[in-house]
């Protein structure tokens, strides 16, 4: 009679160490499943939630503390929604008719200096060069029936309050001494900026501008004048910074249809109809994103793709994902099952809009201090098995990155090794050379570090000290990216 009750604590003993076991390990259950950090329960996937619809009035996503990234232990799936709310709300219509990032944030140069007004429009579009090798990507005329010539991408840059006090208050400190060049300096809680694409809509089909969140804009001409325009927005990386993630989260968004993606099984890219940037017809290889510093173009024009749908490596030949630091089909479907969440509620024109991806860090657990040491200390644009980069493990943005989607000249020559994405290019070393080897994770936004280039106090020799620095900043940029191609060759 004696055993049944001993029997029984056992029993009762095993229940509650089983329970305690699994609400303990809850969070790397739901995220081996990719599971939301949102979902209540373990049975729901990665998707939109119903609070950001209406679009007008989707609200911003939690980012301190309380929000989803107040743990030590986060899931996939709660980078993919930030991303997604966070570009909602971005886009969000306000009365005046235009999104909250046209009205709310300041457009400035790739030197974080205030763009001014041109024609009495806000949107002032001068920058044509992509990141890297300065690839200008040209529209496909044949998208347009009788067309003969392409038309140019242009670039803005959007920055909030955030992040513009602190880049202001760290270049002085830096440049003041106050601070060391090398320093674990981090960007707050709520920093973001926007790079955005756009096109003229002469590029576009009259039946297929509807499609597009059109503008008016103040667009400098070859002759170095500002004309009004009507462009059509074609991209966006959507850049912020969450609790316990100093590195940022690094997502991109593009308009639907704009290229094909490589067919990686055939080893080949094809499109049976006119695209945006892609004649018809099919090709192989690369040379449709590779430009040609010499000649100023592509080496093969009007045949630029997608390499990866949403940034995730594929293996030549298959259909099989390569082995990353990031598990896969997981974080793809993820990915893809956001989008036919937000496309199925989604009523306004960014509906023709998708998220390509995001990448970030791997700091669970690690304090503030820690989180900053990994950025300056670690080669966090890898995504070899053991790394910490998560999410899309080669992210690009098929109107901002076209020509820098790989660095080898050989689709045989990519592997997990030499994958490129975000960080490959956002690391903590600096380009300015001339006060020696610095490290610190402010590094990572090239808007602050050109700025605090261009706001150091020693003087030139001759001319205008704004020309010829933001001449010397391209300069920089230019070999820094030189050597992160040859390293990740």
């Amino acid at each position: 009679m004696k055993r049944k009750p001993i029997i029984i604590s056992l029993i009762v003993v095993f229940i509650i160490a089983a329970i305690t076991l699994f609400f303990f390990n809850k969070e790397k259950i739901m995220e081996k499943a990719g599971f939301s950090g949102y979902a209540s329960t373990i049975d729901q996937p990665c998707n939109c939630e119903e609070s950001w619809f209406p679009h007008e009035q989707t609200p911003a996503p939690k980012e301190g503390d309380g929000s989803p990234f107040d743990t030590s232990s986060t899931t996939n799936c709660i980078f993919h929604q930030w991303s997604w709310q966070k570009f909602l709300w971005v886009t969000k219509p306000l009365k005046s008719g235009n999104p909250l990032f046209l009205d709310s944030l300041n457009i400035v140069t790739p030197e974080m200096a205030p763009v001014s007004p041109q024609l009495g429009l806000k949107l002032v579009l001068s920058s044509i060069n992509q990141a890297g090798p300065a690839g200008v990507l040209v529209s496909n005329p044949k998208a347009v029936t009788g067309k003969k010539i392409g038309d140019t991408v242009f670039y803005s840059i959007h920055v909030n309050k955030t992040l513009q006090d602190k880049a202001v208050l760290a270049a002085s400190q830096i440049n003041s001494g106050k601070i060391p060049y090398s320093n674990l300096e981090t960007f707050p809680v709520g920093s973001f900026e926007l790079k955005v694409s756009w096109i003229s809509t002469d590029a576009i089909p009259k039946a297929k501008i509807a499609d597009y969140f059109v503008t008016k804009a103040a667009v400098k001409n070859n002759k170095g004048q500002y004309v009004s325009k009507s462009v059509a927005l074609l991209g966006m990386h959507v850049v912020g910074v969450v609790k316990n993630h100093p590195e940022f989260i690094w997502a991109t968004f593009e308009h639907k249809e704009m290229a094909p993606v490589y067919d990686w099984k055939n080893n080949s890219v094809t499109s049976a109809t006119e695209m945006l940037f892609y004649e018809s017809g099919t090709t192989s290889g690369l040379k449709g994103i590779k430009w040609d510093k010499i000649n100023k173009k592509p080496l093969t024009p009007n045949k630029a793709f997608i390499l990866y749908e949403y940034g995730v490596p594929k293996v030549l030949g298959s259909n099989d994902y390569m082995i990353t630091s990031q598990s896969e089909p997981v974080n793809f479907d993820n990915i893809d099952n956001i989008n036919k969440c937000v496309a199925s509620k989604l009523k306004d024109v960014f509906r023709n809009y998708f998220y390509n991806g995001s990448i970030w860090l791997d700091t669970d657990g690690l304090s503030p201090a820690e989180q900053a040491k990994i950025i300056v200390k670690n080669n966090i644009s890898s995504v070899l098995k053991d790394s910490l980069a998560r999410g899309s493990s080669n992210l690009a943005n098929i109107t901002m990155e076209t020509y820098t989607q790989t660095f080898n000249d050989s689709i045989h020559q990519i592997n997990a090794g030499n994958l490129v994405n975000c960080f490959t290019c956002h690391q903590s070393q600096n380009f300015d050379k001339s006060r020696g080897i610095g490290k610190s994770p402010l590094y990572l936004s090239h808007v602050f570090e050109s700025y605090l280039y261009t706001t150091k106090p020693t003087l030139l020799r001759k001319g205008s000290v704004e020309t010829n620095r933001i001449k010397e900043t391209e300069a920089l940029k230019l070999k820094q990216f030189e050597e992160f191609v040859q390293k990740n060759k």
